[in-house]
């Protein structure tokens, strides 16, 4: 058999309970065909990157797959027949990972606020759109001083010697 890394998208609309009801579903088909599903995991509601089907924003869920073609493409057809998904992506893949996926990871340390700028770089009140120091911030840069006249077109550079 083979291994697969398969995730759809539902829509937003619905819960997440029913995105885990969805989820069992989709698993017993895989299981009634002679496969097993390794890893079932929720990532939650995001942003999607451009609507589909009119929906901004869907549950994304990601199922780790060992199992014939036949029951992965059975599992297809019934995602394709089935409203309540946006889209689904099926990779085959030669082993899967272990533990959480990168996505969960990802969740876990945004939840714990380390993301990576905070005082050191782009955020709080330094750096990038913070207010402070550097670009988008509201500090005046004070007087600049007498810079003196303004070269016309017609003189030359003070480099350069008149002819």
């Amino acid at each position: 058999m083979a291994l697969y890394e398969h995730v759809f998208l539902a829509r937003q609309d619905v819960t997440a309970q029913q995105v885990e009801e969805m989820t069992a579903r989709f698993k017993g088909v895989i299981e009634a065909n002679g496969g097993t599903v390794g890893k079932a995991e929720y990532w939650g509601v995001k942003t999607l990157t451009y609507r589909i089907r009119k929906n901004r924003k869907a549950h994304f869920s990601l199922l780790n797959i060992d199992a014939p073609a036949a029951a992965v493409a059975e599992m297809e057809r019934q995602m394709g027949i089935d409203e309540d998904v946006l889209r689904f992506l099926t990779i085959r893949v030669d082993a899967l990972e272990d533990g959480p996926s990168v996505m969960l990871q990802k969740r876990d340390r945004d939840d714990r606020g380390e993301r990576g700028f905070g005082d050191r770089g782009f955020g709080g009140d330094r750096g990038f759109g913070g207010g402070g120091r550097g670009f988008g911030g509201d500090r005046d840069r004070g007087d600049r001083g007498d810079r003196g006249p303004r070269r016309d077109r017609d003189e030359a550079p003070s480099n350069v010697e008149a002819e």
